[in-house]
């Protein structure tokens, strides 16, 4: 018999994408309820269309991820990521089903000069941030058996993301300004929907394991060292290069506040699963790979 899918909220985002990747590769059953299936915000359809599909579990890899837009589109923020999420784990929890469920470094303020755990005080300092914020409080409070997975500077060779856009801003310039007093740990998505995938199986075995997760690559960087190492890259694959210039955020303002320290250490989920982080060198290097420069 054919076990019933896991039920994916989004389709074309960076994570999204690769889960249809690794889903493909493992011999999972995914179904992906994208914009085209679904207008997550309508939170009314969202219990309909689990009970269509009756997973086997959920994940959550839609957003509002438009941080600058998100300061004067507030509304739409709260939508997609806290409302929709509700709607989710709401539906989950009455159905008894794991739910997985994506957030963001941007629920903190960026002050610690350590890396955050997932115990540290929150304090998001954008409309983005107090969203997906909201959208974690809304998941716990559902009561049902789902796990937060946290994470920070995502990349991929799908969609938008800062990788594919220094790489395209090489076509036409020989130096980038790029910030380099926010610290971060660059984060393959292809290691986000590993996690995901994982926390599936973790949560069907030990729902006791619900909680909020810390996931992201091994090792610091700045902007400005994450763009050397994608130009260093590129260049070896006969791709654009350019020249980095480092800035300071308060030369490149933004709508949005930025938190200065995004690093987030993911000693937890590595104690819970098999989980483990990958130098952010070595996956960069891969996710370069499989582009075509």
């Amino acid at each position: 018999m054919t076990p019933n899918p896991i039920l994916v909220f989004g389709r074309n985002g960076q994570v999204a994408r690769e889960l249809a990747g690794r889903g493909a590769a493992t011999g999972r059953a995914l179904v992906f309820a994208g914009r085209e299936t679904l207008d997550l915000s309508n939170p009314a359809r969202i219990a309909p269309l689990i009970a269509a599909v009756a997973p086997r579990a959920v994940i959550n890899a839609a957003a509002y991820t438009a941080v600058d837009r998100a300061e004067r589109e507030p509304a739409a923020a709260m939508a997609l990521n806290r409302d929709a999420p509700a709607a989710i784990a709401a539906a989950c929890a009455a159905r008894g089903l794991p739910l997985i469920h994506f957030s963001t470094d941007y629920v903190f303020d960026g002050a610690l000069p350590r890396p955050y755990v997932e115990t540290d005080p929150t304090g998001p300092t954008s409309v983005y941030g107090v969203s997906k914020l909201a959208g974690e409080q809304a998941v716990a409070g559902a009561g049902g058996a789902a796990i937060t997975l946290r994470t920070a500077w995502v990349y991929s060779a799908h969609g938008v993301n800062f990788v594919k856009t220094m790489l395209a801003l090489a076509v036409a310039r020989d130096e980038i300004s790029v910030v380099a007093d926010q610290l971060g740990r660059p984060t393959w998505a292809r290691d986000c929907a590993d996690a995901a995938l994982l926390a599936v199986d973790a949560l069907a075995d030990a729902p006791d394991l619900a909680g909020v997760y810390h996931i992201c690559g091994d090792g610091d960087a700045t902007w400005a060292d994450l763009a050397a190492a994608v130009f260093d890259e590129s260049g070896r694959r006969g791709g654009p290069t350019a020249r980095v210039r480092p800035i300071s955020t308060e030369e490149y303002p933004t709508p949005a506040k930025r938190p200065a320290n995004s690093r987030l250490d993911c000693g937890k989920i590595e104690a819970a699963l098999t989980w483990r982080r990958r130098p952010w060198r070595q996956s960069l290097a891969s996710c370069m790979t499989e582009m075509e420069l």
